[in-house]
C-alpha cells in the first residue's frame, strides 16, 4: 500500500507495503476488493464508496491504473452530510407541524383536541405524553397516552405547584429546560401505568389566544435519550399549534353556551294548559339551519285567578338574526307591559313608541288575546294590528274570522286597532297564525300560495281535535305543500276549550261537577 500525506494523516497507523484490509474500515475495504475482483479494464461504479472514518464521513472514488493498482481518493463528506441530514429532519419536522395542524384544527371540541395533542406528542417525540388544561373547580384536566396507545382522559385534584415547572407552565412563563428538572420528582399521577422510570421530562406551556390554553409534559423512559435543545425547541413549535387549537375550541365552547342561553330567550316557548284552558304553538324558521327568526308568540299566565292570560303572536319584517334581534325587544316590551294587559290598545300604543324610539327600521304586525275561563266556555279578547285575523273552529267544523283589525307597529305615530271578543264552547278553537303560513309557496308547480281558503279547508276537518292536533296537522299540510322549497318564518297558535264531562253524585240526585 502507499499513501501521500494526507492519507498518513487520516490513518497514522498506516505504513507503505501494509495491506489495506488491514487498516482501513470495512466498508473501504469492501469496495476495494470489489473493483479488484472486477479486474483492471472494468469501469468503476459512479456511484462512489461511503462511510466513516472516526468522527468524519467520506466518499471513496477508485482508479483502476494499468498495472492492477487501485489508488483510492476521499473526499471528506461529513459537512453535506450533516446538512443533508439536517434537511431532511426539517423536512420531517415540517410534514408533522403541517400533519398536526390540520388534524387539531379539524375539530373545535377541547376534548378531542387534548387527544390529538397527547397522542400527536406520544408518537413524535416522546415515550408518553400528557395534555394538561387549566384546574376547573379545583380539579386539572388530564389527558395522557404511550406511544402506540389511546388517549386516556382524567381529571386531578392537585396543585400545579407541587409539580416543578408545571404551575409556570399553565401560568404562561416560558418553559423551564428539562436539564433542570429532576425526573424523579414526577408525581405518580403523571406516569402512565406500567411506564418504568423517568429517563428525561419536558414542560411546555400551551400558548392560547391571550390566556394560556395548556401545559404539555413530554416523558422518556429509562434507556431512551434525554431531550437535546433542538428538540426542546421543536417541543415548542407543536405545542404553540396545539395552544391555538385548544384556545379556539374553548372559545367556540363558551361562545355556543352564550348562544344557547340567548337563544333559549329568544326561541318561542313550550305552550301546555293554563287555567283551565289548552294551549298549542308551533314555529318554523325560514331556514332549516337556524332556530330563529322574525315569527314570535308567547303565552302570559294571569298573576292572579280569574284574571285573563294574554297571548300575543306577532310576525316581524324580516328573517333571520336581525329580525330575531327586534323580536327579542318586542317580546321583552309587551312582557314589561303585562300590566297593562287588560287594556290591548294602550299597549300597543306603548310598543309602537318604543319601537319608533329604537335604532330598528323594521315593522311587525301582532295580534293580542286575552284569555279567561268562564264555566265551560272560554271567553277570548283579540286585537289585530296589522296581522292576519285569527280564525276560530265551531264545533260543527264551521271556521269563522275574527272582526278585528288594525294598524302595523313600528310605522305610523299613531296605532288604531278594534277588539272583539269571541266565547268558545267546549271542544272549539281559536287559532292564532303568521303569514308565513299562507303565502308558503308549493303545490304541483311549486308557484301557488297556500292560501287562507286553503287553510280554512285544512281546519274545517279540525273540529274537536285537542289544541296539539290542530297545530301538527297545520304544520304537516304546510310542509307537504312547500317540499324542500325556501319559505318565510312560520308560526301558529291554538287556544281550545276543553271539552267537559259531567260527574254524577254518588247519591244520583245531586248536581255533580264539570271536569275537562
Amino acid at each position: 500500500m502507499r499513501l501521500n500525506d494526507a492519507a498518513q494523516v487520516l490513518l497514522p497507523a498506516a505504513r507503505p507495503g501494509s495491506r489495506l484490509a488491514d487498516l482501513v474500515p470495512a466498508w473501504l475495504a469492501e469496495a476495494d476488493q470489489a473493483v479488484r475482483l472486477a479486474g483492471p479494464r472494468s469501469t468503476p461504479s459512479r456511484i462512489p464508496a461511503s462511510g466513516a472514518i472516526g468522527t468524519r464521513r467520506f466518499e471513496a472514488h477508485a482508479s483502476t491504473r494499468d498495472d492492477g493498482m487501485v489508488a483510492w481518493w476521499l473526499v471528506d463528506d461529513t459537512d453535506r452530510q450533516l446538512t443533508r441530514e439536517a434537511l431532511h429532519m426539517e423536512r420531517e419536522r415540517t410534514a408533522f407541524l403541517a400533519k398536526a395542524s390540520s388534524a387539531l384544527l379539524s375539530s373545535l371540541n377541547l376534548a378531542r383536541c387534548m387527544d390529538i395533542t397527547a397522542q400527536l406528542a406520544a408518537e413524535n417525540l416522546a415515550d408518553a405524553a400528557l395534555a394538561i388544561a387549566p384546574a376547573r373547580d379545583r380539579w386539572l384536566p388530564v389527558v395522557s397516552c404511550v406511544r402506540g396507545g389511546t388517549p386516556t382522559a382524567g381529571k386531578e385534584a392537585i396543585s400545579p405547584d407541587d409539580v416543578p415547572g408545571l404551575g409556570e407552565a399553565l401560568r404562561g412563563f416560558p418553559p423551564v429546560p428539562s436539564r433542570w428538572i429532576d425526573p424523579s420528582l414526577a408525581p405518580p399521577w403523571m406516569i402512565p401505568e406500567g411506564f418504568g422510570p423517568i429517563k428525561a421530562m419536558v414542560i411546555t406551556p400551551l400558548p392560547g389566544h391571550g390566556v394560556p390554553a395548556g401545559a404539555l409534559v413530554l416523558l422518556r423512559k429509562e434507556g431512551s435519550a434525554a431531550f437535546t435543545e433542538e428538540e426542546e425547541v421543536f417541543a415548542r413549535l407543536f405545542a404553540a399549534r396545539s395552544g391555538a387549537a385548544m384556545s379556539a375550541a374553548r372559545l367556540y365552547a363558551e361562545q355556543t353556551a352564550i348562544t344557547d342561553v340567548l337563544m333559549r330567550e329568544l326561541l318561542p316557548p313550550a305552550l301546555h294548559h293554563v287555567a283551565g284552558v289548552h294551549y298549542a304553538g308551533g314555529y318554523r324558521p325560514s331556514a332549516d339551519h337556524e332556530r330563529i327568526g322574525g315569527d314570535f308568540y308567547d303565552v302570559h299566565p294571569a298573576t292572579q285567578q280569574g284574571d285573563p292570560t294574554l297571548v300575543t303572536l306577532g310576525d316581524v319584517c324580516g328573517k333571520g338574526l336581525e329580525a330575531a334581534v327586534l323580536t327579542g325587544k318586542i317580546r321583552s316590551t309587551l312582557h314589561a307591559l303585562l300590566p297593562l294587559a287588560d287594556d290591548h290598545q294602550r299597549m300597543l300604543t306603548l310598543l309602537n313608541a318604543a319601537l319608533l324610539d329604537s335604532h330598528h327600521t323594521r315593522f311587525a304586525t301582532l295580534v293580542l288575546a286575552s284569555v279567561v275561563r268562564d264555566g265551560h266556555r272560554v271567553q277570548v279578547r283579540l286585537t289585530s294590528a296589522g296581522h292576519p285575523k285569527p280564525l276560530i273552529i265551531r264545533t260543527d267544523g264551521t271556521v269563522e274570522e275574527a272582526d278585528t283589525r288594525g294598524t302595523l307597529v313600528g310605522v305610523l305615530p299613531e296605532v288604531r286597532a278594534r277588539t272583539t271578543t269571541v266565547t268558545l264552547a267546549p271542544g272549539e278553537s281559536c287559532v292564532l297564525y303568521t303569514d308565513g303560513i299562507t303565502e308558503a309557496k308549493g303545490g304541483p308547480l311549486g308557484d301557488t300560495l297556500f292560501g287562507e281558503q286553503r287553510l280554512v279547508r285544512a281546519l274545517s276537518g279540525c273540529a274537536g281535535m285537542p289544541a296539539e292536533g290542530i297545530v301538527e296537522h297545520v304544520q304537516m299540510l304546510v310542509s307537504q305543500w312547500l317540499g324542500n322549497r325556501r319559505h318565510d318564518d312560520m308560526a301558529v297558535v291554538t287556544i281550545s276549550a276543553p271539552r267537559t264531562h259531567h260527574l254524577n253524585a254518588v247519591d244520583g240526585r245531586t248536581r255533580g261537577r264539570y271536569t275537562s
